[in-house]
């Protein structure tokens, strides 16, 4: 029973417009029935503020051991895709219970005081949940990783984070449904309905978790199973008003499909008699979603493949390629030679070795890190700039003149590449984050595509700064030609976006790899054809072989 001090209060003043007790005992006789009503509504009220304070006690050791465990090593931390979801969550969803809780009494005004400084506070908001949440399912599908594996804290076999509660994974079944994403929001509500079973203090609810995934689970076309489930949430709550309209939905089903939908529901076992068995998925028959419209399966096969790291290049092809110094007859270059990696034939695509310093990286990020937004891609019909769900990453533009640490790493790309960094763009930083990828694209603005006009023609040549290591994940892939380039701090990739004859290279489509442990941070120099009609030979050095 929930009640305040002013509901206290209320009922004396009711008791004393009543009539004045004093003047007859009979009447005062009644006062103690009064104050033993008095006492059992404080004794009420004070308990449900004890239980009040204890939730929040609760949730303050939570957020307190959480913050211990981050603050030892930020960087390590958030690395983990698994903290990064569970410092959003905790910031979104979960705060919104303790607010909950905090709003009940006194707390009002606090929270209040809080929500008017949460500009400053830097509190994530619930777009960031869902992006967290879908980049954990973009590494989950990108590398293949065990739903409960995940749960447990671990990638790739090793154990990163503590484990997901049951909440956790109800809230990630959630935000996968709210994106009609029913293949993942089976797993993970399964998970959380296992994970129910082994917690004491619950962080979700049974029925909650079997509402998703009975209704999931028959969008994934497992009616059975859906039958089952909903006759178990049933079970919980007897009038459960989709529940029974989903039941009606699944037996007329199964009776059409002639696999005896009545019969399958006499079987049901007893809810006072049944034993709770974990769920398996298994059993089930699950679609995962496809990659990006209008990629070939093929290729967006090569493309995770090639994220995780499997060989796929022709060992003939391979045993061609070859390392070797280059000077370009840069003086610069005949004191200290380029390391350059040959890493594909067709198209040319050269890896370079040592080409940028570790101050100059730190010059790079310091000036970007404040300028960082949302990455764009430029709408093919309009030119338009727009964010987009296959590219996720953050970005900014920086100019040579802003330091000589960025003139430098402009200068160089000319010295070695040959060509003229007049009609090349500014250099772009990046940085991915959680599960930050791009997926397969190219470059250059193909027949009928609309590009940035700089009045500098078509990209001919993309060069590529990696400016951090990555400890999973992050490569650069190219899956018509069965490549992957792994992120190594200081290095470089460059490669020819177009023929000699100005005619798009199809097989440049490129892609960045989601991050799977770690950050990456990248930057690139867009360079365009005008200017370098003389500079870039024809079928010999850094250009592509005719085809």
């Amino acid at each position: 029973m929930k009640v305040s001090l002013s509901a206290i209060l209320v009922l004396m003043q009711y008791n004393t417009v009543l009539g004045e007790v004093f003047t007859a005992l009979s009447d005062m006789e009644g006062l103690v029935s009064t104050e033993l009503e008095l006492v059992r509504h404080l004794d009420s009220y004070i308990q449900e503020e004890e239980t009040r304070l204890r939730r929040l006690r609760g949730f303050l050791e939570e957020y307190e051991s959480m913050y211990q465990e981050a603050s030892e090593d930020v960087t390590k931390y958030l690395a983990n895709p698994v903290n990064a979801y569970l410092l959003v969550k905790r910031l979104t969803s979960d705060w919104n219970q303790v607010e909950g809780v905090m709003t009940q009494n006194s707390g009002a005004a606090f929270v209040k005081n809080i929500s008017q400084h949460r500009s400053v506070l830097r509190f994530p908001s619930d777009e960031d949940l869902t992006g967290a949440a879908v980049a954990l399912m973009r590494l989950q599908d990108t590398y293949m990783l065990d739903t409960h594996d995940l749960a447990e804290g671990k990638l790739l076999g090793k154990k990163y984070s503590r484990r997901l509660t049951a909440g956790d994974c109800w809230e990630l079944g959630r935000q996968s449904y709210n994106n009609g994403d029913h293949y993942h929001t089976v797993l993970w509500m399964a998970e959380a309905l296992n994970k129910l079973e082994e917690e004491s203090n619950k962080t979700a609810t049974r029925e909650e978790i079997l509402e998703y995934l009975a209704f999931s689970t028959y969008k994934q076309g497992n009616v059975k199973e859906a039958l089952q489930l909903t006759h178990e949430l049933l079970k919980i709550v007897p009038f459960h008003q989709r529940g029974l309209s989903n039941i009606r939905h699944y037996e007329d089903i199964l009776l059409h499909q002639q696999q005896g939908a009545i019969q399958f529901h006499r079987e049901m076992p007893d809810g006072a008699n049944s034993t709770i068995e974990p769920f398996d998925t298994a059993k089930l028959k699950l679609t995962k979603p496809s990659g990006t419209a209008g990629i070939p399966a093929d290729h967006w096969n090569n493309y995770e493949k090639l994220c995780r790291g499997e060989k796929l290049m022709d060992p003939k092809i391979e045993a061609r390629l070859r390392c070797r110094y280059v000077t370009n007859n840069v003086p610069f270059f005949l004191i200290q030679p380029i390391k350059m990696e040959l890493a594909s034939l067709k198209p040319r695509l050269f890896i370079y070795h040592n080409v940028v310093t570790d101050e100059e990286i730190e010059t790079a990020k310091k000036l970007a890190q404040p300028r960082l937004q949302r990455s764009t891609v430029q709408n093919s019909l309009t030119g338009a700039s727009e964010p987009t769900k296959f590219r996720i990453a953050k970005a900014a533009f920086l100019q040579n003149n802003e330091h000589e640490h960025i003139f430098k790493m402009t200068r160089r790309v000319g010295d070695i590449t040959g060509l003229d960094m007049a009609t090349a763009e500014d250099l772009q930083v990046c940085n991915y984050g959680i599960g930050g990828h791009y997926e397969p694209h190219y470059d250059y603005a193909r027949k009928g595509e609309v590009q940035k006009d700089f009045g500098w023609g078509n990209r001919i040549a993309t060069w590529l700064y990696y400016m951090s290591d990555v400890e999973a994940g992050g490569a650069t892939v190219f899956p018509k030609i069965n490549l992957a380039l792994w992120p190594q701090k200081g290095s470089a990739a460059f490669w020819y976006n177009l023929h000699p004859n100005g005619e798009g290279d199809d097989l440049t489509q490129h892609a960045a790899c989601p991050v799977l442990s770690g950050s990456k941070w990248v930057s690139n120099k867009w360079i365009h054809e005008r200017n370098q009609e003389f500079r870039r030979p024809c079928a010999c050095g850094l250009t592509f072989e005719k085809a």
